[in-house]
């Protein structure tokens, strides 16, 4: 009588968890897509800051953050294991008030989960009660959030969002970052479960 109301038993479970896969992955997408670049228009402060390696930019970003005396730290997290200042950051010769042992190189991390972990030991070995997390637009929205989970309430961290440099700015690395945090979403939850 109504063809629309013959739905199989499995056929509708398939269509329910289609159109909630379907509306998590908008939620994802505005988020990210919303996410507001604040480079520019405020003067934030803070103890530490961690910039987290992957797009040109970001770590230049963070020494002017030291040289400006907005942090009294910096954290360069996600560094390759063999990799030397000079080698992170060529223009550090022309930074010349920076203290080198103000600046970390973190060489342990490989993923956002990685660089949370490894960054939280030292944010709390440094004694900060605040922190910078500097990285761009499109991945401010999973890294905050992994950040804020992995790091104790005690420790405010602010956001500094750079503009998402050119290598970040195809179709392909906005689906990327759009699986990746709806996965790190689906993980937090089964650990949040106990699954």
């Amino acid at each position: 009588m109504y063809p629309f109301l013959s739905f199989r038993p499995k056929a509708l479970i398939f269509y329910i968890f289609f159109v909630i896969g379907l509306s998590i992955l908008f939620i994802h997408a505005k988020k990210i897509k919303e996410e507001p670049i604040n480079v520019w228009s405020q003067a934030t402060e803070a103890d530490c800051a961690v910039v987290l390696t992957g797009a040109p930019g970001r770590i230049r970003e963070g020494f002017e953050l030291l040289q400006q005396k907005r942090i009294k730290k910096l954290i360069v997290s996600g560094v390759f294991k063999e990799a030397t200042y000079t080698e992170v950051f060529p223009y550090w010769p022309y930074y010349n008030e920076i203290n080198p042992d103000d600046v970390i190189l973190e060489k342990r991390s490989q993923t956002t989960f990685g660089n949370a972990h490894q960054s939280v030991v030292l944010v709390e070995s440094l004694k900060c009660q605040d922190v910078l997390l500097v990285t761009s637009q499109l991945h401010m929205a999973r890294a905050y959030s992994i950040f804020r989970d992995v790091f104790p309430n005690t420790i405010e961290i602010k956001k500094l969002t750079l503009a998402n440099s050119r290598s970040e700015q195809s179709i392909f690395d906005f689906a990327l970052e759009l699986v990746k945090s709806v996965f790190y979403t689906v993980f937090g939850l089964v650990n949040f479960v106990g699954l």
